[in-house]
């Protein structure tokens, strides 16, 4: 534009042609509307008589630039000129205000103007459309209709959209096609692909393929239209409808169609709904052939896709490739991350988001929580929900769901209540998260009072919410109303009993000492080769000495998980209880020869922003010596205070210094707690997480533990949480 400017700044005489060409220059490059107004009062200025192409420039400026205050103006000057009253200059100035979103000014021109033309009521139109009010839009369409006015493309193509976006509008998308087909559209590209994206964004996709099928010549954006239809479907669709999509892409990769940027993201969310990485792996390749590995959709649905196949490796290296690395883009790695349970490294990420300036949004700080919340860290927790507030996205449902689920993890009832309550729109999800968090510590009546309030105010009752009731239930032992609650979900609510579901009948049954019922509701529930539901039956065996039931369900399990270390154990420890020594040695050297090892047990707690491991077996660690000793004090003074109340301190074998040094050895959750006690805040709990069951020797000494300190003490396992407090465990001493 600077070389124009100086070919215009030599002309010797310059007139209205040359002013308007220079200002239609200005105002086409969108960053220039001062420039174009500048031109403007330069050549009215210099004598110039305007004519209706000057003003169309400056408008077209103003509009580009959404300036509405020097717009008004220009049109003002036009009206002065009596230039305003010709169709042309009309349809600029709709088209200015329409841009600026003065839609009372475009409504007041149109109905003021003198002369009007297919192109005013075109641009009155898809005024009502950019505003996002789709009813008005109608209502003009039919005003058109009705007045005569030829239906074009544009104009049917600007509607489709816009009810695309209208929920449960079934006629007026039958009305619209209709009309398409009435007056010759329906073979028209643009407006067959807007008809094939309203169907699909609504649901619709047999009429979308109907019109799909039926258009001559499909181009690119036919089929990006009809692949993101599938993508949109939600989560009900089963993998082979919407598997359709890949096909579709393959055809048009057939066809010779280069694929859109937004072709390759619709059919790679197709990939992540479907779980179909292989597929998606190929995509990736016809990405990077086409060009578009910069594209940060296209990245974000890559990094989603390799996520989700515990594949995080690629999913860094799709993050890395993005030159274009948004707040959706990091969201997207961190909750990869915490897919592949490698929550440090979310957490690692979620820091360096913040440190590089960036802002976070809800959903980062949702996943952020995530993470934090399967580490059971309490204090990184609560920085977190302080820095939530502080942002202000405390106000949003996901992250209020988030912080329900991180506090119930840290064991702390009474903040994920509170969050509850501050949820200003509660969804389905937050009660059951609610009902959820009372059942899994210890807060049975709660649990089931809050799902009959549920109930009450008409909330949708979830897979979660049921879960929640039936864990409530196996906990109290009340198995009348388990079953009505298990029956109720598929009867009344139609919901699929997950093998979680299932475990909680079994558990329910065996707490209740009813093993025989639980193995025949085992056989007969539809899973009875998921290994959960047989551990929760090897876990009722071991606690009411069934042995032989319990050396069958052991066999069974180690059929079932080959590889799993903890089936060996419990088996070889059955064997041993029931004296079967030499079955005992056969399961310890297949174990072996199946190149079967036991995980290392490790416990961890946090204090003053550090987190301290303690794993089984080792006190090779020095730091660890001041520990030790605090542990080995609390212990000595658990067993005088028993013996003194005349408790026999049995099982727990702390009747020597040697045997106290052993017993730290092997329990790291033990050092854990001690280390907890000896740094937290007296009022404040300890919070410990251990990635194995804990042990029974743990189990009651930490009971004894809570009564001598007065002091709460929370120890999450893979299966539970124990609730330790005066002497006593919410698992009821069942886990």
């Amino acid at each position: 534009m600077r070389g124009a400017r100086l070919l215009f700044d030599g002309m010797p005489r310059r007139d209205a042609v040359s002013w308007n060409t220079l200002i239609a220059g200005y105002s086409s490059l969108g960053s220039s509307t001062r420039l174009a107004l500048a031109a403007f009062r330069e050549a009215r200025g210099s004598g110039i008589q305007a004519d209706r192409f000057t003003y169309a420039a400056v408008l077209a400026a103003c509009g580009g630039a959404r300036d509405g205050r020097s717009g008004r103006a220009a049109h003002g000057l036009a009206v002065a000129s009596g230039l305003a009253r010709d169709a042309f200059l009309t349809n600029s100035v709709i088209d200015m205000y329409a841009k600026c979103g003065m839609i009372d000014e475009v409504r007041l021109v149109f109905d003021r103007a003198e002369e009007r033309d297919e192109a005013s009521w075109n641009l009155l139109l898809s005024a009502y459309v950019r505003m996002g009010w789709p009813e008005v839009a109608v209502h003009v369409l039919v005003w058109m209709h009705r007045s005569g006015v030829k239906l074009d493309s544009f104009a049917l193509g600007g509607i489709l959209k816009v009810c695309s976006e209208l929920e449960g509008s079934e006629d007026l998308r039958r009305m619209l096609h209709g009309c398409v087909v009435k007056v010759g559209l329906d073979l028209d590209m643009f407006v067959g692909s807007a008809m094939v994206d309203m169907y699909a964004k609504n649901g619709g996709l047999e009429e979308a393929i109907k019109v799909f099928d039926c258009m001559p010549n499909q181009n690119v954006v036919v089929y990006g239209a009809m692949i993101a239809g599938f993508a949109r479907l939600g989560n009900d669709p089963c993998p082979e409808v919407r598997i359709e999509a890949v096909r579709l892409f393959s055809n048009l990769l057939r066809m010779r169609i280069k694929p859109s940027r937004f072709t390759f993201k619709s059919v790679l969310e197709v990939c992540n709904l479907t779980d179909a990485v292989s597929c998606g792996r190929q995509i990736h390749a016809h990405v990077i052939f086409n060009g578009f590995q910069d594209d940060e959709f296209i990245a974000n649905a890559l990094i989603n896709l390799y996520s989700k196949a515990r594949s995080v490796n690629d999913s860094l290296r799709c993050f890395h490739m993005t030159p274009k690395q948004d707040v959706v883009a990091w969201t997207s790695m961190i909750t990869a991350f915490t897919h592949d349970e490698n929550f440090e490294k979310a957490l690692y990420f979620f820091i360096e988001f913040l440190s590089i300036g960036k802002e976070p949004d809800q959903f980062t700080l949702s996943s952020a929580m995530n993470a934090c919340a399967a580490l059971s860290l309490p204090a990184t927790c609560k920085q977190l929900h302080c820095y939530t507030v502080k942002s202000g996205l405390d106000q949003f449902t996901v992250c209020g769901n988030s912080q329900i689920a991180m506090y119930r993890n840290i064991g702390d009832v009474k903040a994920s209540k509170k969050t509850h309550e501050q949820i200003t729109c509660l969804d389905t999800y937050s009660w059951s998260s609610m009902v959820l968090t009372y059942a899994v510590h210890g807060h049975e009546n709660e649990a089931l009072e809050l799902l009959q309030k549920m109930k009450d105010c008409g909330v949708i009752i979830d897979n979660t919410a049921f879960l929640a009731a039936l864990i409530a239930c196996s906990q109290q032992g009340l198995m009348d109303e388990g079953f009505r609650h298990y029956e109720s979900m598929i009867s009344d609510f139609g919901c699929s009993p997950s093998a979680k579901h299932k475990a909680c009948i079994v558990d329910l049954l065996g707490r209740v000492g009813k093993m025989a019922e639980a193995e025949d509701f085992i056989m007969g529930s539809g899973s009875e080769n998921d290994p959960v539901l047989w551990r929760a039956l090897l876990r009722a065996c071991r606690i009411h000495g069934d042995k032989e039931r319990g050396i069958r369900t052991g066999e069974k399990l180690m059929d079932l998980e080959p590889f799993a270390a903890t089936s060996y154990v419990v088996l070889y420890n059955l064997y041993m209880d029931a004296g079967k020594v030499s079955l005992a040695m056969r399961t310890r050297g297949l174990m072996r020869e199946r190149g079967v090892s036991k995980e290392t047990g490790i416990s961890w707690a946090e204090s003053g922003g550090s987190i301290r491991h303690f794993a089984d077996g080792d006190s090779s660690c020095q730091q660890n010596n001041a520990v030790h000793a605090r542990l080995e004090d609390l212990l000595v003074r658990v067993k005088q205070r028993t013996e003194c109340g005349g408790t026999d301190v049995w099982e727990l074998g702390f009747q020597s210094r040697k045997a106290v040094e052993s017993s730290l050895g092997r329990h790291g959750e033990l050092l854990a707690v001690a280390f907890g006690l000896s740094t937290l805040p007296s009022v404040a709990p300890v919070t410990v997480m251990k990635n194995q069951r804990i042990s029974l020797e743990s189990h009651e000494t930490l009971k004894l533990l809570s009564g001598q300190e007065n002091r709460g003490i929370i120890v999450r396992d893979p299966t539970h949480f124990h609730r330790f407090d005066q002497g006593s465990c919410s698992c009821r001493d069942y886990w």
